[in-house]
């Protein structure tokens, strides 16, 4: 799975995420696949896949910052 996936893959819970900060767009990324967690809208494997992804991009957003 790919960042563009999983904002593709949000978009069939009705949410359209970017803000033109990438930072802040993981940020509110990772509260909605926790939210459709919570909801068992989905599975667990997605869940952490989607969390490793979001943590990953997160990393190489903030070296980019530096």
């Amino acid at each position: 799975m790919t960042f563009f996936e999983l904002q593709q893959y949000l978009k069939n819970y009705g949410s359209f995420i970017y803000s033109g900060d990438r930072l802040g767009d993981i940020e509110l990324m990772e509260e909605e696949v926790k939210e459709l967690f919570r909801l068992g809208m989905v599975e667990e494997l997605f869940y952490r896949d989607a969390r490793l992804l979001l943590m990953k991009e997160r990393q190489i957003e903030l070296k980019r910052r530096q």
